[in-house]
């Protein structure tokens, strides 16, 4: 079934319309025709409204709201990747992954070793391209909400962000002791909110590893290889991902 994110005002009364691009989508790529069913999420509350084409309009597809299925398709808890700003188009492929994995929210943070610097010109027009992909992203998934990508921060920005989380994590590759990074892990709980804080391509200052220990980060290990900044995401995301799961799945 084709899946399709609107604003929340666009769902009242029972009716919702759905219009721009995936206006034209709708109409003339899929070519779908009144009593077609369709899912439609708001983006915000990660409920699922199932609904069927009524009409088309000039510029809208018009639909009825048949029922609403409650939230079931996101992680018991929201997950924050701060990640350090990568080389080349490596920040796309982290924003596409860590969406299937279920992260809430995505904050580019400009590292000290990060060799990209981007005015605010080009970080505007990065960060609606990376939002772009999250949308998508979202949507192959079958994600009930869309991930904010955040504009581009500092690190001492990115640590005030993260203040008051539950749980704090920063893989660093000079941390030792998978056993410490197993019960961070195996900690999280539904309804907290995690940081995890990725550096980029060069890695941390030990500066920032400090800043980072004092503003209640745990620097942690990801195991015996060195893995690249568009990897370590990935796994940390994968190892919430199955411990926020853990026998949630029939």
């Amino acid at each position: 079934m084709y899946q399709f994110f609107v604003d929340p005002a666009r769902i009242s009364g029972g009716r919702v319309s759905i219009s721009g691009g995936d206006f034209n989508h709708i109409k003339n790529v899929l070519r779908m025709k009144p009593g077609d069913e369709v899912s439609v999420f708001n983006g915000v509350d990660g409920r699922e409204y199932r609904c069927g084409i009524e009409a088309f309009t000039e510029d809208e597809v018009l639909l009825n709201l048949r029922f609403i299925k409650e939230d079931g398709l996101e992680l018991g808890a929201q997950v924050t990747l701060f990640q350090g700003l990568p080389k080349g188009d490596k920040m796309e492929l982290i924003v596409q992954k860590t969406v299937e994995l279920g992260v809430h929210r995505i904050v580019p943070v400009a590292t000290k070793r990060a060799v990209v610097k981007l005015d605010e010109k080009k970080a505007q027009a990065k960060t609606a391209r990376w939002q772009g992909i999250a949308e998508a992203a979202a949507k192959q998934s079958r994600r009930g909400i869309v991930p904010q990508v955040e504009r581009v921060c500092s690190f001492r920005e990115a640590l005030a962000q993260a203040e008051g989380m539950d749980v704090r994590l920063m893989p660093y590759e000079l941390s030792e002791g998978m056993d410490r990074t197993r019960q961070l892990i195996e900690s999280v709980r539904p309804g907290q909110k995690i940081a995890v804080f990725i550096g980029p391509e060069g890695g941390f200052e030990e500066a920032e590893v400090e800043l980072a220990r004092a503003a209640g980060f745990s620097p942690i290990t990801l195991g015996r290889r060195i893995l690249r900044t568009e990897t370590a995401g990935l796994t940390v995301m994968s190892w919430l991902m199955y411990r926020l799961e853990e026998g949630s799945i029939s």
